[in-house]
């Protein structure tokens, strides 16, 4: 395996980790997954980064981890313009990274989790398509399918985490017309990518009516989508394992384990296009 670091638009860093070919074993043409960290878009949290990477690369995907603009550099949603950035680098590179561009998957955890359904849904707002600039290719920024982790969704329908709209606003009093734009259980759309949901039914951080919300506008819009409600784990859960638990013991329950593996499933079951 290797791993390289990418500069994405001076900020952010992307971190490639590429499957070795070898000639004892066949070149398959890889899927391939974005890693988006949660973290309030204050920080990136290293316990939903590179531990989240090795899952996916023991499933036989070439895997991609995005540390975004954060803090006051998050400002105007500039870690969308990142992560559509990303999944371009990703894809004019397919051939290079052995993957397959119509199987390019994103997941994400809480406020990453925002980030990445924001992937999924905003990806043709015509307000991203200008920021993102006249000469981005239509489209490319479009996950196959994402992954929503305990995802922060709605800012102006449900308790939520509002910090995190704050960040990414660029203000701690912000408009209506503002929250409501980054809200993204406003604009699911038949366009949306197809998702898979998993959050816990007592999250204290983010409630789970944020995962609910979009699931039921996923289904209103016949967006195709897979949703999971354990029921219990403190937010920041990640892979439920003694590695992301960090001496918690709160953070290690064998049931919520099961999102990868289950996630895993969803995404080889899920038909391209």
């Amino acid at each position: 395996m290797r791993i390289e670091e990418v500069k994405i638009l001076d900020k952010a860093r992307l971190y490639c980790y590429i499957c070795s070919e070898s000639p004892e074993m066949p070149n398959l043409v890889r899927d391939a997954m974005l890693v988006l960290p949660g973290g309030g878009y204050q920080m990136c949290s290293d316990r939903e980064a590179e531990p989240i990477v090795k899952k996916y690369l023991a499933a036989g995907m070439n895997v991609f981890l995005l540390y975004y603009s954060c803090g006051a550099d998050a400002a105007g949603f500039r870690p969308l313009v990142e992560a559509s950035y990303a999944m371009k680098y990703i894809r004019e590179n397919a051939k290079e990274f052995n993957i397959d561009p119509e199987r390019v998957f994103a997941v994400g955890f809480s406020a990453g989790g925002h980030l990445c359904a924001s992937l999924g849904t905003f990806w043709n707002a015509p307000w991203l398509k200008e920021k993102l600039g006249p000469d981005f290719p239509y489209g490319i920024n479009k996950p196959t399918g994402t992954v929503l982790s305990y995802a922060v969704t709605s800012a102006v329908t449900v308790p939520t985490h509002l910090g995190s709209f704050y960040s990414i606003i660029g203000s701690t009093e912000p408009s209506e017309e503002d929250l409501k734009k980054y809200s993204i259980n406003l604009h699911v759309s038949k366009d949306s990518s197809p998702a898979f949901i998993w959050a816990t039914a007592d999250d204290q951080a983010v409630p789970v009516i944020n995962s609910i919300v979009v699931a039921e506008k996923m289904a209103e819009h016949g967006v195709p989508f897979e949703m999971h409600i354990f029921p219990h784990g403190p937010h920041g859960i990640a892979l439920a394992e003694e590695e992301t638990a960090v001496g918690w013991s709160e953070f290690i329950d064998e049931n919520v384990a099961k999102w990868i593996p289950l996630s895993i499933i969803w995404m080889k079951g899920l038909k391209k296009g």
